[in-house]
């Protein structure tokens, strides 16, 4: 079914997102969160993909063990970095004919050990590209990111804007966005689509704050603003793991509930495959 669809069906819900498992052991951590997560009947389950296309098999395979759960919409994503239109056209036939109809059309980051990566060189240097093709393949609704605090790449918040208008006119009929920690970011990216009279659908992207030390990570590679209140109650439990976690997930709870409360009735979490986590922030909400 259309992610599409489904959103217009359904009136509230989550939506979860996984990534593929690398050992036996991942493996069943996977498993044992869609176990967990399949009892709040999510809007839809997402797969991630490896930068560069490192994880590009592990991907498909992780795809297959969630199709095995018959009550789950699965949406796998899927960047052009490093890959050839013949290649696309190759994993969107397969997607197709395992009864996938949705798709996360990604850039995706460079390989890690290519300085210099030139984008132009390659059969697709955005995502843009990618969306287009996968349009021009049918079959496909297609999600794209958006970026509430702008691509990190992006020179300004209206330059953002463009790249997002490009992408959503190629084809786009739905949107996530790259994790944020102040809802004020995420209204304001809203209203500045609303002025570009672009109406689908955005669902927020929301990951867990439990360790503020590689959430700080990610967010310096990805322009996501931590609040300073939140960080400095946190880092009081630098030695105490437990404690810090729980000053994290208490904030994300109420985050949460923040948007809930002003009308956002659909909300995308980045489970990073921890079923206990997102079992505490569930349950709570």
């Amino acid at each position: 079914m259309k992610i599409t669809s489904i959103l217009k069906e359904r009136d509230k819900g989550f939506s979860f997102e996984f990534f593929p498992p690398k050992t036996d052991k991942g493996r069943l951590a996977l498993e044992t969160t869609v176990n967990a997560l399949k009892k709040y009947r999510p809007l839809y389950v997402s797969m991630t993909y490896g930068a560069g296309g490192t994880s590009r098999e592990r991907t498909q395979d992780a795809v297959s063990l969630l199709l095995k759960q018959n009550d789950l919409e699965v949406m796998p994503h899927l960047t052009c970095i490093g890959a050839q239109e013949s290649e696309i056209t190759s994993i969107l036939e397969s997607y197709k004919q395992q009864g996938i109809d949705n798709i996360m059309a990604l850039r995706g980051d460079p390989p890690q050990d290519s300085a210099g990566f030139d984008f132009s060189c390659r059969d697709f240097s955005c995502a843009r590209d990618l969306v287009a093709q996968i349009k021009e393949f049918g079959h496909f609704s297609v999600g794209v990111a958006v970026y509430p605090e702008a691509h990190i790449e992006s020179e300004s918040l209206d330059a953002d804007m463009e790249f997002t208008k490009l992408k959503i006119s190629a084809g786009a009929d739905f949107a996530v966005t790259q994790m944020f920690f102040d809802n004020s970011y995420f209204f304001s990216f809203l209203e500045r689509l609303k002025k570009q009279k672009i109406e689908i659908p955005v669902l927020p992207g929301i990951l867990p704050l439990t360790d503020v030390l590689k959430v700080k990570q990610f967010a310096s590679v990805c322009r996501a603003t931590i609040p300073e209140y939140i960080e400095e109650k946190m880092e009081k439990y630098r030695d105490n793991p437990s404690d810090m976690e729980k000053a994290g997930l208490d904030f994300t709870i109420a985050q949460c509930r923040d948007l809930i409360e002003k009308g956002i009735k659909k909300i995308h979490f980045f489970t990073l495959n921890k079923p206990q986590v997102m079992d505490k922030i569930l349950s709570a909400l």
